[in-house]
């Protein structure tokens, strides 16, 4: 199966999805469901340069959207991500879907909340591997008010990519937090939530991208 995409929009269940394949030599290492943020479709530049990244490196890539968003992209105009268990719901009715259908390690993951949705699921339904891109370890202005009890006790193994000037999760704040011995954390110089560093910092957004997805590819590899 060669490189390419599918996109399909199931209007019943309101989910957009997209895959992208690594080449036609079926050596891939792993296969990885990654879920957008809250503000930003699947086929973000963030997410279409990272699933091209993966791809690259042996990885293949499922991309969905919950409903809100899939809504978003058939009526246009904006809407406010779903409450927390329909999000919750969708990740699980994606799994249920995809994990019969999928040969290999199976990862999940996402940007920002969609990584966040994944990690709470994670060891609920059994995964290889969790993968996050930027997580939101507390609400934007609310670093007193962190999410992470579930991440102390998480027993898949994790990587977090993480900028060190992530404004939902800096480096100073992240280590002060009591997280499981099963999560890896890999930080990138003066990286933002998009993992975009500051100019001074001598490193370009595509470095830094690259740098996630050889992270994220050596990961599920080990």
């Amino acid at each position: 199966m060669g490189n390419g995409k599918l996109w399909v929009i199931d209007e019943d269940q309101c989910r957009a999805r997209g895959w992208l394949w690594n080449g036609a030599d079926g050596m891939s290492q792993a296969t990885l469901i990654l879920a957008h943020g809250a503000g930003a479709p699947m086929d973000s530049p963030f997410m279409q340069r990272m699933a091209e990244l993966l791809a690259e490196r042996r990885v293949n890539v499922l991309r969905f959207e919950f409903p809100y968003m899939a809504q978003r992209r058939l009526s246009g105009g904006k809407r406010p991500p779903n409450p927390q268990p329909q999000l919750l719901e969708c990740w699980r009715g994606i799994w249920s879907e995809m994990r019969g259908q999928l040969e290999g390690r199976l990862a999940i993951g996402g940007k920002s909340m969609g990584g966040r949705m994944a990690s709470l699921l994670a060891d609920e339904l059994g995964v290889d591997a969790l993968v996050c891109l930027g997580y939101p370890f507390y609400a934007a202005g609310k670093p007193e008010k962190p999410r992470v009890a579930h991440l102390a006790n998480l027993r898949t193994p994790t990587l977090i990519v993480q900028g060190e000037r992530d404004a939902l999760g800096n480096r100073e704040a992240v280590q002060g937090y009591q997280l499981s011995a099963a999560i890896r954390l890999a930080w990138l110089a003066a990286g933002d939530h998009d993992l975009k560093p500051l100019k001074a910092s001598g490193f370009s957004h595509e470095q830094h991208l690259r740098a996630a997805a050889d992270c994220v590819a050596a990961f599920l590899r080990s």
